[in-house]
């Protein structure tokens, strides 16, 4: 099951984030991937919970999913609290933060 869940990451990480330019895996915005058989839940925690492009973000996950055989259910995280120091370090760099 491991290699469908590095698959799914793999797979997340064409998401990008419009507001920031990155994907969403480097961003820390992916909380928790879960894989049974032919279903994937993924928790999701947007960098602002009023982040106008969550029905972008969330339509490209269904997609994405979709692209690997998988029927996809997405929880946003509204409560959560996303930090830059969530972000890859090489990200960080980049965006100088």
């Amino acid at each position: 099951m491991r290699d469908l869940e590095d698959k799914v990451l793999n797979k997340l990480k064409e998401v990008i984030d419009p507001e920031l330019g990155y994907d969403i895996v480097s961003l820390g915005e992916i909380e928790e991937i879960k894989v049974e058989d032919k279903k994937v839940y993924i928790k999701f925690l947007p960098t602002t919970p009023l982040c106008p492009f969550l029905p972008f973000i969330y339509s490209s996950i269904v997609q994405k999913m979709e692209e690997l055989g998988l029927e996809a259910e997405v929880n946003i995280d509204y409560e959560g609290r996303w930090s830059i120091d969530r972000v890859d370090p090489e990200i960080r760099k980049k965006l100088n933060i």
